[in-house]
Order: C-alpha cells, then structure tokens, then sequence
C-alpha cells in the first residue's frame, strides 16, 4: 500500500472520532479537519457550536442562579466576572495565608516566555493539613460562584498557584496576549493571596466579552474561516487571540486590569477576552486557582461522578500521573520540582 493510500485510509478510521469530537468542548482547527474545515464552517458548523454552547450554559445558569445574590448575578451579566474585595474576615485570610505558606508540599512548574507558574494541588492532604482551607471551599457564596461562571454544577480543579516573571529566557510570554480560552463558557477563578500591582502583571479581562453579540459571532466565523494555516498556532489550537485595537469593533472596552489587595476573589468566565498583563519587574503572585470545564454540550448541571468527596480531591494527581504515563505522545509540560513551598523563589535561570 501507498503511502497516500495509507494516510487516506487512516482518515476514514479517524472520521467517527472527528464527527464524535463536534460534540464535545474540542477545539483545536489543526487537529480536527472538520472543526478546521473552511468548507463546513462556511456552512454554519462553527456558528452553530458556538451559538448551541452560549444557549445551553445560560440554561444551566438560570437553573444555578438561584443560590447566588442578584448583586453577584448583575455583576456576572454586566462584565463576565464577579470580584469581591475583602472575601475573608482579616484575621481568618492572614491565618489560612500564613498555614498555605508555611507548608512544602509537591510542586510542579511550566515555563512559558520568561515566566514560570508553579502549580501545588490542593488534595486531600492539603485539606487535612489546612481545615481553614477546606472551610473556604465549602462556604456556600464561593461554591455557588464557581459552579455559576462555569454553568455546571460540578467540583472545581483547585491549585495553589504561584506565577513568578522573569525568571527565565524564552520567547515571548503567550499568556500576555488578549485571548478566550475556548468557544464556550468556562470557569476560571483567582483568590489573591498576595496583593497585585501594575509592575507584577495583573490579570487583565475586556469587561463584556464573556457575551456572545452579534459582532462576536461575525468575529468567530471569521476567524474560523482563517484557520488553520491563516492563524497563529494558539488560535489554530482553538484559543483565539485578539489585538487590542480589534476590541472597539466588537463594541468592547479596553481590558481592566485587577490591580487588587490580597483577600480579593476573582472569578471569570473565560470564554471572554483576558491576559495576563506584563509585568515590569521581577515578581511574584500567589493565589489560590481554581479551573472548571466540562463538555459544553452537555443539557444537565450537575451529575458529576468525579465531583464527589474523596474523588474530587484526588483528581489532580491522577492527571499528572496519566500524563507522565503518556508523555511520549502528548508531552507534559509540567515538570515536577520537588516539594518546596508555594512562595519559594527561583530566582536563577530554570
């Protein structure tokens, strides 16, 4: 057989995993020819993903939103992320701070640019260790924000994250460029456990861009009629990115940057536009991080077996260690650092 022979017959054993991956969260243009295919989204196929995702997550929300304020509702709808200054009592934020950082635990990091985030998890260990911390998870307002922005009623990823600039040589940080994470909503949250200047590279968002308009659909299929080849790799990748200038065209502001005092939560659906912003010295940021995502087609909340206590905490590790097992094919840009604390500096080239 050919080789052309072969590579066609492959495809035809492909084509019902392509089709399948339609209905998931897949995004990647490069990856899948259909998602990627110019011919079937000028029919609609990338409209129509994006349209059915936005109108399934707002049906959830409807059903989520009834634990949540009207206050912390308005905000969501108004700007694409709740931010609630002084979350903890002061007393109770400095002990949980103080017991987080006083503690090495294992430690994982990727480089990206000149940076380095470090990700601790938090597990059930961490929880035993730390009770304060588990007590934040579970208060009622927290746990309802985050299933609200992620529309799933379903237990978040929770790190203890610390993001430290210039520490290493690279190109340029991809994570400084405006972008959405995905084409449907999902859920990102930051609880500062440092405070955060302009010089430390604050998170940034375009406030509104989490609504799915009619310039932001046009701004969609356009872009999907650019992919692959006519995009950089990370849009190809199906995380697209936008220039500034783009945004007045789309009817959106300049992105916020969350120049906020440690205590502060943050929690964003970040299928609207957000970087991280650049930072103009050597610097550290330290926060706990939480990350939701499940397939966006998916009509119902909640049902989440992986979500139950006892699984919920050990899901982190199990990730790492299937992507160990299986970074020959997928690679693994998470590099174990052994066990060190979140506010260790790496001050030295990684």
């Amino acid at each position: 057989m050919s080789l052309s022979s072969s590579r066609s017959a492959l495809r035809w054993l492909m084509l019902p995993w392509w089709i399948a991956q339609l209905f998931t969260g897949a995004k990647s243009f490069r990856d899948n020819p259909l998602i990627g295919s110019k011919r079937l989204n000028r029919l609609g196929l990338h409209g129509w993903r994006v349209r059915t995702a936005h109108w399934l997550a707002a049906r959830r929300r409807a059903r989520l939103g009834k634990k949540l304020s009207a206050e912390d509702r308005e905000q969501f709808e108004r700007q694409g992320y709740v931010l609630i200054s002084n979350f903890l009592p002061t007393e109770e934020f400095e002990s949980l701070r103080s017991a987080l950082l006083a503690r090495a635990y294992p430690a994982r990091e990727m480089v990206q640019g000149n940076a380095i985030t470090r990700r601790i998890a938090i597990n059930t260990a961490m929880l035993l260790d730390v009770p304060a911390l588990r007590s934040l998870i579970r208060m009622p307002r927290w746990a309802s924000l985050m299933r609200y922005v992620a529309s799933f009623d379903i237990e978040p990823l929770y790190y203890i994250q610390t993001i430290l600039t210039h520490r290493a040589d690279g190109p340029p940080d991809p994570q400084l460029h405006l972008h959405d994470d995905t084409f449907h909503p999902t859920m990102k949250a930051w609880y500062f456990l440092s405070d955060v200047t302009e010089d430390d590279g604050p998170l940034t968002y375009v406030d509104g861009s989490h609504r799915l308009t009619a310039e932001r659909l046009a701004w969609e299929n356009s872009r999907a009629l650019q992919a692959p080849e006519g995009m950089d790799f990370l849009s190809s990748r199906g995380s697209l990115r936008i220039e500034p200038e783009e945004l007045p065209v789309l009817g959106l502001p300049p992105a916020t940057h969350f120049t906020v005092p440690a205590n502060t939560l943050v929690v964003v659906d970040t299928c609207g536009f957000h970087a991280r912003g650049e930072a103009s010295r050597p610097s550290m940021r330290i926060e706990i991080w939480a990350y939701s995502r499940r397939n966006p087609f998916t009509p119902w909340s909640g049902m989440d077996v992986f979500s139950l206590s006892g699984l919920a905490e050990r899901r982190i590790g199990a990730l790492w260690a299937l992507r160990d097992r299986l970074k020959r094919w997928v690679g693994q840009p998470w590099t174990p650092v052994g066990t060190i604390t979140a506010d260790h500096d790496r001050s030295s080239q990684h």
